[in-house]
């Protein structure tokens, strides 16, 4: 017990500042105990909220992780923690305003502090790009895993191995997105179709771009630099963790339209799923439960299309995450069995 939570201590740490942070930002907001109280209680609902969507988050980092450069593993773990945290939590949400208003983003900053309803209002009215981008995206990496020719564990085993084929056919992962894609979008009537499609377009093209880049960087790596090696993957870590973290920042104003109380709760959501991430890469534990990492990705898949649903109808935040770990939750069980009828092939 002990060596599991020497991986979160500095998570726990966070947490403390945090929390001491809300409950400052609640006295001073709502000048009082009864304010600091209630932002105290937010701060922990959104660290909850943001840890359970980002268990899958976690498990694909960590199967990314165990073949970068080892340099290349530090900097993801350092650097791109800080810029998950600060920018995802932080700059994004003053970015998207900053575009929607037309303003500077001292002005969007100025605006989340002083007008937080508007901001929240602004942020609401950028959801359908938001969902339309990261939903793509999250489509093709999950897609992509599925119709891997060198993939060799199947979980849910006739549409696993369905897929496994149909991923013989080069560029049919991309027929299969572009449909899922339109789909949704003809669902859309409008200025909304449009710019459905515009997002999941760049999306799309987001994902291409960052596989293609992976793979010269990553190739090139051995004859030419080991130092650029993780390069790619290092982006595509980075691309990743904001699509999953669309879903968090925008549903985090629904519970609250204080910018910086968001960025307190999902940054403490963000250092968990760090502290996961190296746990599961230092302890080999996807090695250990072989379907965990099938879950995750079913996941992903479902988190992609949830967000698409979103362009449509309103899904509580609570359902994303419950079913998110739900499915990875029966995958570890799975997995659990699967090593209790196989003891011998585990113990190879």
């Amino acid at each position: 017990m002990s060596a599991t939570l020497h991986y979160f201590k500095w998570a726990f740490v966070v947490t403390v500042v945090g929390l001491v942070g809300a409950f400052w930002l609640g006295w001073r907001y709502e000048d009082g105990a009864g304010g600091a109280m209630s932002f105290l209680f937010v701060g922990l609902v959104l660290a909850v909220l943001e840890i359970s969507l980002s268990f899958d988050n976690a498990i694909v980092n960590a199967n990314k992780l165990k073949t970068m450069d080892p340099v290349w593993q530090h900097r993801f773990l350092t650097w791109g923690i800080v810029i998950a945290v600060f920018g995802m939590r932080i700059v994004f949400p003053v970015a998207v305003v900053a575009i929607a208003a037309q303003v500077g983003p001292i002005s969007a900053v100025t605006l989340a502090a002083t007008e937080p309803e508007e901001y929240a209002r602004l942020m609401e009215e950028s959801h359908l790009s938001i969902a339309a981008f990261g939903g793509s995206f999250l489509l093709l990496v999950g897609l992509s895993f599925f119709m891997d020719r060198d993939k060799d564990v199947d979980w849910v085993v006739p549409v696993e191995r369905a897929l496994r084929r149909l991923g013989s056919t080069r560029g049919v992962v991309y027929v299969i997105a572009v449909a899922v894609i339109a789909a949704f979008g003809l669902l859309l009537d409008g200025a909304e179709r449009w710019t459905f499609f515009e997002s999941a377009a760049l999306g799309v093209v987001v994902f291409i771009a960052v596989e293609a880049l992976n793979h010269l960087l990553d190739g090139q790596a051995r004859a030419v630099d080991a130092a650029r090696g993780g390069l790619g993957a290092f982006l595509y870590l980075e691309v990743l963790d904001a699509s999953f973290s669309f879903d968090g920042v925008i549903g985090a104003f629904a519970l609250t339209q204080n910018l910086f109380l968001i960025a307190i709760g999902l940054g403490i959501g963000a250092m968990y799923v760090r502290s996961m991430t190296i746990m599961l890469v230092e302890r080999g534990t996807l090695s250990q439960f072989r379907y965990l990492e099938n879950g995750a990705f079913w996941s992903i898949v479902t988190l992609a299309l949830i967000m698409f649903t979103q362009s449509l109808v309103h899904v509580p935040e609570v359902v994303t995450g419950l079913l998110g770990a739900g499915i990875i939750a029966i995958a570890f069980w799975g997995s659990v069995r699967f090593n209790r009828r196989n003891p011998v092939e585990i113990a190879v």
